[in-house]
């Protein structure tokens, strides 16, 4: 058999298992598969950081004020950790423990109902949805859900963490249209223009888990990539482990009780004419005795038919600043983000005049 054909067949194998990462580390595994090896560069970046750190901004204060923090740290970071953001700590801390729960539950036939790669499903449990097509696995599993516009009945959620994530659902719906506001503004427009045009129509939270890793330096919870969507809202816990790409250096952006990570998508790059920034970012394998667990909220359209063309706003163009990319829908941009895959190159580049 080819080196080729053993990793196929490899790959095959620990999908079919249906019990993810997890299932590995449950299992005992001294060494990490070989299908989860990346370059021995990309291990060697992590000791490239920087002594920077992404702002934090106050969302409970004068507006005029917010809205130049925000601005400012999406033009320039692309990043920033929203305090002050009006969900309850009590919320946070249960969506998190909602999310373990559903991974260390006790009846793993139970957990392995919900896993599949049926990207019609509102509701979908797996390990690397670009499993076979990146060119190596990250060390996480995942539960994608999708809440918004039309989100699934309640019996469809896991009840491991079916309340939670309805609450804290309705929760950051609210915090994104606040956020949006601020970015309509930063940009000169009138607060409702990002939500008028259904940047806040859709939602789908992507709650991940990443077992402790023996072999961290070998592999990466998950490769540089920046997102498909219009804003991406982040809750993570205590262990840390997610850096920014800012001015070639990586930046630790390190856990700040009670607050939320805030960044662009590559859909609000591409619509502010690359005013705001979508960032590369990653997370490193998780060194902890513990699991990580991280739940990412993403804005975007894709989960219902739209045929809607999103390009430059007019208002932001000029014979000076002429648009940098063409006119597409949300759901082409993200099949075309999907089938490339987590690769290192971002999926704007596809788009751009």
């Amino acid at each position: 058999m080819s080196s080729f054909d053993r990793r196929a067949s490899d790959i095959r194998a620990f999908d079919e298992t249906k019990s993810g990462v997890k299932g590995l580390v449950d299992a005992g595994v001294a060494t990490v598969p070989l299908f989860f090896h990346h370059h021995v560069e990309e291990a060697e970046e992590a000791a490239n950081t920087s002594a920077f750190s992404i702002p934090v901004v106050d969302l409970c204060g004068a507006r005029d004020r917010a809205v130049r923090d925000v601005g400012r740290a999406s033009e320039t970071y692309g990043f920033f950790q929203a305090v002050n953001h009006g969900i309850p700590v009590g919320v946070l801390e249960e969506m998190r423990e909602g999310a373990r729960r559903f991974y260390e539950q006790e009846d793993a036939e139970a957990k392995k109902g919900y896993y599949t790669r049926d990207w019609s499903r509102k509701v979908q449990y797996n390990s690397n949805f670009d499993l076979y097509s990146a060119p190596a696995a990250n060390w996480r599993d995942t539960l994608f859900v999708v809440m918004a516009p039309e989100p699934p009945r309640p019996e469809d959620l896991p009840i491991a963490c079916r309340d939670i994530t309805i609450e804290y659902s309705r929760q950051v719906q609210r915090l994104g249209r606040v956020l949006l506001g601020l970015l309509s503004e930063a940009l000169g427009l009138e607060a409702n223009r990002l939500e008028e045009m259904g940047c806040a129509e859709g939602v789908a939270h992507l709650l991940h888990y990443y077992p402790p890793c023996p072999q961290p330096h070998l592999t990466l919870g998950v490769s540089k990539h920046s997102d498909s969507s219009f804003l991406t809202v982040l809750l993570q816990d205590h262990i840390g482990g997610l850096q920014v790409l800012h001015q070639n250096k990586w930046v630790d952006v390190s856990p700040l009780p009670g607050a939320l990570v805030i960044n662009i998508g590559d859909l609000l790059q591409l619509i502010s004419n690359d005013k705001l920034k979508s960032v590369e970012h990653r997370v490193l394998a998780n060194k902890a005795d513990e699991a990580r667990i991280s739940v990412a909220s993403f804005f975007t359209t894709h989960f219902s038919p739209c045929s809607r063309l999103y390009g430059p706003l007019e208002e932001l163009v000029s014979e000076e600043n002429p648009p940098v990319y063409r006119h597409t829908t949300v759901k082409d941009y993200v099949q075309h983000y999907h089938t490339k895959g987590l690769d290192g190159r971002s999926a704007l580049d596809h788009f751009k005049l």
